[in-house]
């Protein structure tokens, strides 16, 4: 595997390549400063279209946004709890409320999914996927659940009255004319009290955490490199694999 040298630009987006041996070039960004979300949905916008005209490579962007809450197509009303104390933007991905801001990693990914096989399914598997083994790295034990969307982490022993759930990381997938977009969140030290504002992905019964939470003492840029690291894990090895 071929992996390109991290480039470090203060309070500019900076950017790194890397060269992927069957799937061509795939561009990632790193963002130091937050991103507002109206200025973040227009750059993956010109992506999408860049990459389906074949203009532009694919592209995987790391980013943070400031505080905000995002409502996703199967959102409703009764699910923001608070509508005055954050900004709520309306967006085309799949699923409800979900919160974003600083200490929140999120990953926007951008890939053709027609040179990916063109399984819709198999791409919400690897980003998954690709949470889990990215945890993993830190030591913690990340996992699926049936009618749960995003990644779970397990508090506790199950007999043990006590135990819990929380989610740790956030899922929402948008596909245009097969070239994704949105992508991932994984919590790594963001404000856990903001989530309170909604109802985090309409599911009441459980809670959130992050990664300082569970006692992992991670920088943002720790996971970048775990992200960057199991992508290729996930995403290229097994299409290389499948095909």
């Amino acid at each position: 595997m071929r992996l390109a040298r991290r480039i470090i630009v203060p309070h500019k987006l900076h950017m790194d390549t890397q060269l992927s041996d069957d799937l061509g070039e795939i561009e990632w960004r790193i963002s130091d400063q937050p991103v507002a979300y109206p200025d973040a949905l227009q750059v993956m916008e010109q992506r999408v279209a860049d990459i389906r005209s074949g203009t532009a490579p694919e592209m995987v962007w790391l980013l943070e946004h400031p505080s905000l809450y995002t409502a996703g197509t199967s959102a409703t009303d009764e699910e923001l709890l608070d509508r005055n104390r954050f900004p709520v933007y309306e967006t085309g991905r799949g699923g409800r409320y979900t919160y974003h801001g600083p200490g929140q990693r999120v990953a926007y990914v951008m890939l053709d999914l027609k040179k990916r096989g063109g399984d819709v399914r198999k791409y919400v598997c690897n980003l998954e996927e690709w949470v889990i083994r990215t945890l993993a790295d830190f030591n913690v034990i990340g996992e699926r659940r049936d009618g749960r969307v995003g990644i779970w982490v397990r508090r506790g022993a199950p007999a043990n009255p006590a135990s819990r759930e929380d989610k740790i990381g956030a899922i929402g997938v948008r596909i245009r004319r097969w070239v994704t977009f949105h992508g991932i969140a994984i919590n790594v030290d963001p404000e856990l009290e903001h989530f309170s504002g909604i109802v985090p992905c309409g599911i009441e019964e459980h809670g959130v955490t992050s990664l300082w939470d569970l006692g992992v003492t991670a920088t943002s840029y720790d996971v970048d490199s775990a992200l960057r690291a199991r992508f290729d894990d996930v995403f290229n090895s097994r299409d290389k694999d499948d095909g």
